[in-house]
């Protein structure tokens, strides 16, 4: 997996108590009809662990802080085009749990103000049958599994994402 240059991000599956998944709807600031779903998360800063990066921007993106942080499930390198620059990313994504469903906004950056249009919690048959573009790709998939065997043993490190 290219790490050198790559942003550090840690990403969070989060489950509610009927293990449905929460996650975000973003759009191109200069495109809004190019539009998908992803997993809360982003960015390491200074000299944060990646768990607590997880927990940090979980915080900002949901107003979400009651959580049980679990286990590495997945490491993904992606590239995309996002708001006129190049984003290169190397993606861990940790399990979560919550009892609380309610979210809020209050902690965007200006960012995510202008390109994070609201949040939706997923069944696994939604998100399978989804026609809406999200990322990871193979997240309906990968929930199933993790929904029917548990955390993998170590993190599964998913084929990169190069857009």
């Amino acid at each position: 997996m290219p790490a050198d240059g790559a942003r550090k991000v840690s990403r969070v599956v989060l489950l509610d108590p009927r293990d449905r998944i929460l996650l975000l709807h973003g759009f191109e600031p200069g495109d809004p009809a190019n539009d998908w779903w992803f997993t809360p998360g982003g960015g390491v800063e200074g000299a944060e662990t990646r768990a607590e990066a997880a927990l940090r921007e979980l915080a900002e993106e949901t107003g979400i802080t009651e959580v049980e942080l679990g286990p590495v499930l997945w490491q993904r390198y992606c590239a995309f085009p996002f708001d006129g620059r190049r984003w290169e990313q190397d993606e861990w994504y940790f399990l979560a749990r919550t009892t609380r469903t309610a979210t809020e906004t209050t902690g965007f950056t200006e960012l995510e103000r202008r390109t994070v249009t609201g949040a939706r919690w997923w069944t696994s048959e939604e998100l399978l049958s989804a026609r809406e573009t999200v990322y990871p790709t193979r997240l309906a998939g990968l929930l199933r599994t993790l929904l029917d065997d548990g955390p993998p043993g170590a993190p599964v490190v998913l084929a990169p994402e190069i857009v």
